[in-house]
């Protein structure tokens, strides 16, 4: 068990988005569900926002997870009627203690 697995206090869906070949030369794209992982959703602090945004990326939210987690760059993260994309994922220095997913909120079409 991860020396963090007591602080992650919520769970999320990982959704991840595949293609495949429609047949007649296009792709065709589902999203699937891809498993369920435990994890903490944190704030960035003003710095780290100012440094996404000199990268050209919109930084709204830090979810630590379990490493090892089932979650690579691009999955949406869904919890509680929220979802977040994957915009990277981070091991610390320290191998094997948590994973570090920087995401970006994000509204689903239509939703007000």
């Amino acid at each position: 068990m991860s020396r963090v697995a007591r602080l992650l206090n919520t769970r999320v869906e990982v959704w991840r988005t595949s293609t495949a070949p429609d047949g007649m030369g296009g792709w065709v794209e589902t999203v699937t569900q891809v498993g369920t992982e435990r994890a903490r959703l944190a704030q960035p602090s003003a710095s780290e926002r100012v440094v996404a945004q000199q990268f050209g990326s919109r930084l709204t939210h830090v979810v630590y997870l379990n490493p090892g987690a089932n979650v690579l760059r691009g999955d949406e993260l869904r919890q509680a009627g929220r979802a977040f994309r994957v915009l990277a994922i981070f091991e610390p220095s320290e191998p094997e203690t948590y994973l570090r997913a920087d995401c970006e909120r994000t509204q689903p079409e239509g939703a007000a």
